[in-house]
């Protein structure tokens, strides 16, 4: 940064670099979150596959977005963050173009697999940008504008354009749109983004997987991973067992009445309709205008416990979904278990800093992901069968969030016990 660039304040502080990223990842977060807001219901509704095929394929495409940022973080540092740029976004484009363009299970499975290689290699390139755009006086605004951006796309695509699509064009026009959204990014790529200064040392693959190998033998960390996984497990339902729930059993009249009369009361007649995508809106709408209110209540409250009662409450909102088919209690499920995710996540990378080796506090910290691999991989096998099992079987529908709500309270239990006998204990002091 130049000497007039860190005299300024604020979000003037911030070079022209900082602001292509974030649009860059509005728009692929929004893209994503887009397409994932229908996605298997799509697969199951429109292409025929089942639900066990449907979770097939989101637990390998949904661990390779945790999985792939660490190889891809290391080659953009010694390669060139442009150049891993233009091959995310070619990768984007094309993964949604196929998936658009298919119906044949191995051909769009192959396609989001291409998708996802493309998602990978995108995140750490931005994140990479802000941080060497940033310096110690405006970082904590600069990523918290990078954050509000993610879920920005997740909130606005879903609850616009998605439906209008969806409804206006046909289901594959969604994978199209967000083909078009992410390619269209290779102009501001090309014409404005500037290549960050190289860090002054950088990693080989090999001494990535080096550092692999060191935290994955590191038995009191991993420990923490898996039990953290069990909450996450929960998250990617949001994307598979919620959505088919959604689509067969929530009964949305009395909030499309509200929404259409208050609409109709200013002159807008749009006969607005409850739908599978507006589930990601829900999510992303509470983080978007709760997230600053529970973090200044958490902020001084100690990381472990307070984990323990975000997952508590995520939990609640899961067991609720249990009640009835209530389009207002199932609302109210989902708020719950959102203020629960933004309350324990946060909190949770900051107790990994706490109890990370000094000297490998970054490594630790780069690693802790592995929370998302396991969750959406579990999550999404586990969530399929246990779907088809009890309710397209069976017809119980509460029976499966309750077996779900089980999981966050052998997951609480889990990290008690964690706190009460392993915490103390730093990683990386194995015997």
């Amino acid at each position: 940064m130049s000497e007039q660039q860190t005299s300024k304040s604020g979000i003037k502080s911030f070079p022209l670099n900082y602001w292509v990223v974030i649009m860059m990842e509005f728009f692929e977060r929004g893209s994503y979150y887009g397409m994932m807001s229908i996605l298997s219901v799509y697969m199951t509704d429109q292409l025929s596959y089942t639900k066990e095929s449907v979770g097939v394929i989101k637990s390998v495409i949904q661990p390779m977005l945790y999985i792939l940022p660490i190889l891809s973080g290391a080659i953009g540092d010694r390669f060139g963050y442009k150049r891993i740029l233009t091959f995310a976004f070619i990768f984007l484009g094309l993964g949604y173009f196929l998936t658009s363009q298919t119906t044949e299970y191995a051909m769009v499975f192959g396609s989001l697999i291409i998708m996802a290689v493309g998602a990978g290699a995108f995140k750490p390139m931005i994140s990479g940008t802000i941080a060497r755009s940033t310096n110690e006086s405006n970082s904590t605004l600069g990523f918290g504008i990078f954050y509000w951006s993610i879920n920005l796309g997740a909130f606005l695509f879903p609850l616009i354009l998605v439906p209008y699509i969806k409804n206006t064009f046909g289901w594959q026009y969604v994978m199209m749109a967000s083909a078009i959204a992410t390619a269209s990014m290779l102009i501001p790529t090309f014409l404005i983004y500037k290549e960050p200064k190289r860090p002054e040392s950088t990693k080989t693959l090999a001494e990535v997987l080096k550092g692999a190998v060191m935290v994955l033998t590191d038995i009191k960390f991993i420990g923490l991973i898996v039990i953290y996984s069990g909450f996450w497990i929960l998250y990617f339902q949001m994307f598979d067992s919620v959505l088919w729930y959604v689509q067969k059993y929530v009964d949305a009249t009395s909030l499309n009445n509200f929404v259409n009369g208050a609409l109709g009361g200013i002159g807008i007649n749009m006969n607005w309709k409850f739908d599978v995508e507006h589930v990601t809106v829900i999510n992303a709408g509470t983080i978007i205008f709760l997230q600053l209110l529970v973090s200044n209540i958490v902020k001084h409250t100690k990381a472990l416990p307070t984990m323990i009662a975000g997952i508590a409450m995520g939990t609640i909102g899961m067991a609720i979904l249990a009640i009835n088919t209530n389009i207002w209690v199932f609302m109210l499920g989902i708020t719950i278990f959102s203020i629960g995710e933004m309350t324990a996540h946060p909190k949770f990378i900051s107790y990994v800093g706490l109890i990370a080796p000094e000297d490998k506090k970054a490594l630790y910290l780069g690693y802790s992901f592995l929370y998302g691999v396991i969750g959406s991989s579990v999550g999404a096998l586990l969530g399929a069968f246990l779907y088809v099992h009890f309710v397209d079987n069976l017809n119980q529908p509460s029976t499966l969030w309750i077996i779900f709500s089980m999981i966050g309270v052998v997951t609480i239990i889990g990290l008690l016990l964690y706190n009460k006998f392993v915490s103390h204990q730093r990683p990386g002091q194995n015997s």
